[in-house]
């Protein structure tokens, strides 16, 4: 690997979400202040959605490292159960525990009871769902029902739900409208904006140990936001595969020669329908 070649301590361009290289775009700073505004006035619902790869899941890791001892916080990574199975997971996630064979009412009310534990200690629960687009309808119906408890004067828990733009086609659905109507706060992530894109790469190359100069020439970072459409995840897959193409060949810095080479290797780039020249 060419991490010894290029002075690197670890990868700099993983794709793996890690909130040690978390670059503050507008956009990541942006959602994030939306999310905790939402939780410290009891909104209720959030929605925060997508497209594959702008870093909806980095946001939720990081907004879960922010929230303070105030808050109980419960995290649901893969939603794809049906709605007991959500109402259990939940109520596990939140210390709720009980009787693996009660009925969903039961659930309920025993998570209930937890969140006014929580609420008497001056506690918060929120529950962040991601891949929420995947949540079946009946699921999606059950999290209704979990939103519905609170007190005379606020809402028992807090939940945020992360998703590709899909999960706004599920929302639409008419048997889960009142699930829709409760969701005051909704972002929509975008990517990368060009002025943003050499910013990301540098601070990411910093974090991971690097100390030298300019390793990616201009051309090949031009190259890399018209290759990537300014999506965190694309810019991390091309950077990775540049480097080892400059790697390859011996050399100390990642050209327009390498980031092309990388995008011919990557379907994704090729989606985008730029053209492999011309980029200089």
């Amino acid at each position: 690997m060419y991490l010894g070649h290029f002075g690197l301590t670890e990868l700099p361009f993983s794709i793996t979400p890690d909130t040690q290289f978390v670059y503050s775009a507008a956009s990541h700073q942006e959602a994030l202040n939306t999310l905790l505004l939402a939780v410290r006035g009891g909104e209720g619902f959030v929605k925060i959605t997508g497209e594959v790869g702008t870093g909806k899941t980095l946001l939720c890791r990081r907004f879960l490292a922010t929230l303070d001892d105030e808050c109980v916080a419960a995290y649901i990574p893969n939603p794809q159960f049906d709605a007991r199975a959500l109402l259990l997971e939940v109520a596990e996630e939140l210390g709720a525990l009980g009787g693996e064979n009660d009925d969903n009412v039961h659930i309920v009310k025993r998570t209930n009871r937890r969140l006014l534990e929580l609420a008497e200690q001056g506690k918060t629960a929120v529950l962040c769902i991601d891949e929420a687009q995947t949540m079946p309808i009946p699921t999606l119906e059950a999290l209704r029902l979990i939103s519905n408890l609170e007190t005379e004067k606020r809402k028992l828990i807090q939940i945020v739900l992360f998703g590709q733009p899909e999960l706004d086609t599920r929302l639409e659905e008419p048997s889960v409208r009142q699930l829709r109507q409760r969701i005051v706060f909704h972002y929509r992530m975008p990517g990368l904006q060009r002025g943003e894109l050499g910013a990301y790469i540098d601070h990411r190359l910093r974090v991971a140990g690097y100390h030298g100069g300019r390793l990616f020439s201009g051309p090949a970072r031009r190259a890399l936001y018209r290759y990537s459409g300014g999506m965190p995840r694309l810019v991390n897959i091309l950077s990775h595969k540049a480097m080892l193409a400059a790697f390859g060949e011996g050399g100390d810095e990642v050209c327009l020669r390498h980031v092309r080479a990388a995008a011919r290797d990557t379907e994704g780039a090729q989606k985008l329908g730029w053209p492999m020249w011309g980029l200089a």
